[in-house]
């Protein structure tokens, strides 16, 4: 018997390395490429590894048993890893133990599905930027499979910049006679009469409910810039005419802000929506609002994360991991959220000091989650119409891209029961 057990161990040596032997990841001021470690993370799941994810230890690094291909993957990818004994990593769950850190199962490579329009738009997406860096596969979908049930497949959605009211981001003023933006109109027309609705407002309010349904059957949401606010609004005005005659061919009903019903909505409520077409808009759940003069430079511009328990709650302890605790901010059309209209519910995660503007927040609905971000690329602080994407490989160590990151992640650990 002993010498089976001996050919086995060797086996196990052979194929793993020394069974005392484990790869930590960190990710702290060290780390080559914060951004692709996440993906190094997200391939081991893959492969049926489990990974520990060491909150608030080390700027929240990941801890993996030795397996083939695992040092070669991390070279090629150029993510700093350090190989640990059996003794160094009793010292560290020793340290985790004494300290605000814990200790969080991975277990799944969550299935990534972004919400995302079939013709090319002028503007880039942080989150598939994201995900192509690094090299986290995700498939994309739309309204007709939205509408179809096609997101029962996903345990994490992400919604592209998507203006779910149908007035098509409120472009109308600068872009109404554009070539992308008549592309818009004709191709979100031509779907709307193929699903049988009688205008774009209608189906996009429709696509809403059914994401917010997602959520309900256990789905994680994320959403960052105009989408947060835009699904919102267009939850709470079911059954209610909100948008002006260029969208729908008649204006909105005159009592439509009486008429909105906040217990249909996430995380926003007691907001005014702003109808005009004419205004870069949509609502005051906006702060600044996108027709206002930023008042802060750029050079100056950052809000705080917030420190939470580590060991009582874990899931916003999760959506913070950072090497910082203070983020470069950035703009977008919705770029911050004012604390006046975020539900009691919501735990605000990111928000700059002294003032009403919160950038990052986090809840729960149904048997789901869902994260809000406020802003449109953590890197490019003005990011217009046009512009060229973020070349995330001169942002390797982006700390407002690691947000968007750890987001992908946490559907990894929904089987372990965490605290919320």
């Amino acid at each position: 018997m002993s010498r089976k057990l001996a050919i086995v161990a060797l086996m196990l040596t052979l194929a793993y390395g020394s069974p005392a032997q484990h790869c930590l990841i960190p990710m702290d001021f060290s780390q080559t490429d914060h951004l692709k470690a996440y993906g190094i993370a997200y391939w081991s799941l893959q492969r049926g590894v489990n990974v520990e994810w060491l909150l608030n230890y080390r700027g929240g690094s990941f801890l993996m048993p030795v397996f083939p291909g695992l040092e070669e993957e991390c070279r090629v990818r150029g993510v700093k890893y350090e190989i640990i004994s059996a003794t160094q990593v009793n010292e560290i769950y020793a340290t985790i133990e004494q300290e605000n850190m814990e200790r969080v199962l991975l277990e799944k490579a969550p299935k990534v599905a972004v919400y995302t329009p079939p013709n090319k738009q002028p503007w880039d997406d942080a989150v598939t930027l994201a995900l192509t860096y690094a090299e986290i596969p995700y498939e994309t979908v739309y309204d007709e499979e939205v509408l179809s049930g096609k997101l029962s497949q996903y345990d994490w959605l992400h919604l592209h910049h998507e203006d779910f009211t149908g007035q098509y981001g409120k472009f109308y003023s600068a872009y109404r006679n554009a070539p992308w933006y008549l592309e818009e109109v004709r191709v979100n027309e031509e779907m709307a009469a193929k699903l049988g609705f009688p205008n774009v407002p209608e189906l996009k309010k429709a696509v809403a409910r059914a994401i917010r349904q997602y959520v309900l059957n256990g789905g994680f949401l994320f959403a960052m810039c105009s989408a947060t606010d835009a699904l919102d609004i267009a939850l709470a005005a079911e059954g209610v005419d909100i948008v002006d005659t260029p969208f729908d061919g008649d204006p909105p009903d005159p009592d439509y802000q009486q008429k909105l019903d906040f217990s249909k909505t996430l995380a926003f409520q007691n907001f005014k929506l702003y109808t005009d077409p004419f205004l870069y808009e949509f609502s005051d759940i906006d702060t600044p609002p996108s027709f206002a003069a930023r008042v802060r430079d750029p050079e100056t511009d950052y809000f705080t994360l917030f420190e939470f328990s580590a060991k009582y709650d874990p899931v916003p302890t999760m959506l913070t991991q950072n090497h910082v605790g203070v983020v470069k901010g950035f703009m977008g059309q919705t770029t911050m959220f004012n604390r006046d209209k975020i539900k009691p519910s919501v735990v605000i995660m990111g928000e700059v000091e002294g003032t009403n503007e919160v950038k990052y927040i986090h809840g729960n609905a149904g048997k789901g989650t869902f994260t809000f971000y406020g802003g449109h690329d953590p890197e490019d602080y003005t990011h217009a119409v046009g512009d060229p994407p973020t070349q995330l490989e001169l942002h390797k160590n982006s700390p407002g891209y690691r947000l968007i990151l750890n987001n992908i992640l946490f559907p990894a650990a929904r089987k372990k029961k965490l605290k919320t």
